[in-house]
């Protein structure tokens, strides 16, 4: 069964929100709407809507007058099995001695562990982020990796928005006697997250806890931390910058992602503001991964 997408871009988050809202009274009824920021300085948010039906496209016209937004670009979208083909089209990540691999090429992590001082993580195919696939998650993999192999050796780390948690696995993996926390604000991502502790055998390694950045009692508890991974959103990681002074020992690391290279000054400079300074940025196409340390 195809599904249909209808998505528009407009000023602000309020008038994006609710027209959002609105959309969601349609007739027929979307099976979801999101709203997200476009992070290019813009001031513009996109709103989508997904339908099983075709969507009535008069309202969409009123909806676009109602709030000032661009005229929704309609798509009918093929039912294909998103997992089958990620698996299909996904091939191993390298990135120092990590090596993240799914299911299908569990055959290739033999070789690789004879190797020695290798790491292999298994992560699916799945509806949360972070396979290693993507730039912002392999430049924290590769940062992670160099940091460690400078000796640094957090006793307490935290991945904020940890997705798949693959980065909260990878320091679990070679700290042994590391306290390791995964959050992530979805509880379908930390869902995901558990099952991939799970497959890679590092129960009692690494916590998985719902909660929006710093806020759950826990992560307040262990706090603070000696490193902290946020792969997420240049607006998030900036809001969150006062929170990580807050949460970060002295002398403690950061590793950011989720940010494009134009929005790694920005990001920079938000972090210098609440006492941090930059160690290195990679740059990996048009991602960009920080690590700062705290003054």
């Amino acid at each position: 069964m195809p599904t249909y997408s209808a998505l528009t871009t407009l000023p602000g988050e309020d008038a994006a929100r609710a027209m959002a809202d609105a959309m969601e009274r349609m007739t027929p009824e979307p099976t979801g709407v999101g709203v997200f920021e476009i992070e290019d300085g813009s001031g513009l948010w996109e709103v989508g809507g997904y339908f099983l039906e075709p969507p009535d496209q008069v309202m969409l016209e009123v909806l676009v007058v109602a709030f000032g937004a661009r005229p929704f670009a309609l798509s009918e979208l093929p039912e294909i099995d998103w997992v089958a083909k990620v698996r299909r089209e996904l091939s191993p990540v390298e990135a120092g001695r990590f090596y993240v691999y799914g299911s299908h090429d569990a055959d290739t992590v033999p070789a690789v562990l004879a190797q020695g001082g290798r790491v292999a993580l298994q992560i699916e195919a799945t509806v949360a982020f972070g396979t290693g696939h993507h730039g912002t998650t392999l430049g924290c993999l590769k940062a992670f990796d160099r940091m460690v192999s400078e000796g640094f050796a957090p006793a307490r780390v935290a991945d904020i928005g940890c997705g798949t948690a693959v980065l909260a696995m990878a320091a679990a993996a070679v700290l042994p006697d590391a306290l390791v926390i995964a959050s992530d604000i979805d509880r379908v991502a930390v869902d995901v997250a558990l099952a991939n502790v799970a497959i890679n055998s590092l129960q009692g390694r690494v916590e998985c806890l719902e909660a929006a950045g710093f806020a759950h009692p826990r992560l307040e508890q262990a706090a603070p931390y000696d490193l902290v991974f946020a792969n997420i959103l240049k607006g998030p990681l900036i809001q969150l910058a006062p929170d990580m002074a807050r949460n970060v020992s002295k002398s403690g690391r950061v590793i950011l992602s989720g940010l494009l290279v134009v929005q790694a000054e920005a990001v920079t400079e938000a972090y210098a503001n609440q006492g941090f300074r930059l160690q290195s940025r990679d740059d990996l196409g048009e991602w960009s991964a920080l690590v700062l340390k705290k003054l």
